[in-house]
């Protein structure tokens, strides 16, 4: 055997023994994954409602229930007109301070809710303590509802119509989501909806796409907050923790796959 014959039978032994020695991709993605998957938070699974109760109340109140592995609140649609304060509710496990929460969602025609968080108890609902992701069916609401009362008393040029700050994807009264970035599926479909809160940055994402940031209790933030909605309401936002909750607004909604992850 020639010398050369020789060294190339040598040099594919050794290339052989290191492919069989070095380890696969696929183990360590697998866990990677794993490991990302365990730092999520499961608030509700389909299967359960531990947890969860009525804002201010020790159990949940009528309408919440499980129906096709979701979080439904079942009931007909209620008139905004007529809307006197809904009947929210929370996960009162554990509150959390900086978070990634998702979750998906769908409402109805001319539907309304909202997603809380760093809600504390003791008020008339969180509203007025917590910021609110705003949910609403934006093309037909106000073709259902009558919003002329409740927008004139914010100087709306449009009474009539529902304002960019109602709009889904909003951070309510405060920050108004990027319409250009927004894909909001038709009634009926899901949605998914991520929230990131750090003290240096919150973020609202819709579908994949993030409508809008901000800096919490900056100064732009504490301006927005005295010159609107918020005007009267001296502890919205203040609290730098607290739990998550659900709007009820008069409104059939439906939830699943709710989780977060501590940051």
């Amino acid at each position: 055997m020639s010398k050369i014959l020789k060294l190339s039978l040598l040099f594919l032994l050794v290339l052989a023994c290191k492919n069989q020695s070095k380890p696969t991709d696929k183990p360590e993605t697998t866990n990677a994954n794993t490991e990302k998957e365990s730092e999520w938070i499961t608030l509700f699974d389909g299967s359960s409602l531990d947890g969860w109760r009525g804002y201010n109340m020790d159990s949940l109140p009528p309408g919440w229930t499980i129906k096709d592995s979701t979080l439904t609140f079942d009931t007909e649609l209620g008139l905004e007109q007529n809307y006197t304060g809904g009947k929210d509710i929370l996960y009162g496990a554990e509150e959390f301070d900086n978070f990634e929460l998702y979750l998906e969602w769908k409402i109805p025609e001319g539907g309304n809710s909202g997603i809380f968080y760093h809600v504390k108890e003791g008020y008339d609902g969180p509203p007025v303590v917590a910021p609110e992701y705003q949910l609403i069916d934006d093309e037909n609401y106000a073709n259902i509802h009558d919003l002329v009362g409740y927008n004139s008393q914010f100087g709306a040029e449009h009474p009539e119509l529902l304002q960019d700050w109602q709009k889904t994807g909003a951070d309510y009264a405060m920050h108004v989501a990027d319409e250009s970035q927004k894909q909001l599926n038709p009634v009926m479909e899901w949605n998914t909806t991520k929230i990131v809160f750090t003290p240096e940055k919150v973020e609202h994402w819709l579908n994949g796409k993030k409508l809008l940031e901000f800096v919490p209790w900056s100064e732009e933030w504490n301006a927005k907050k005295a010159s609107g909605k918020w005007d009267n309401a001296p502890d919205y936002g203040k609290f730098k923790t607290g739990y998550i909750a659900l709007q009820d607004h008069s409104s059939p909604i439906w939830f699943r796959n709710i989780k977060i992850k501590k940051l």
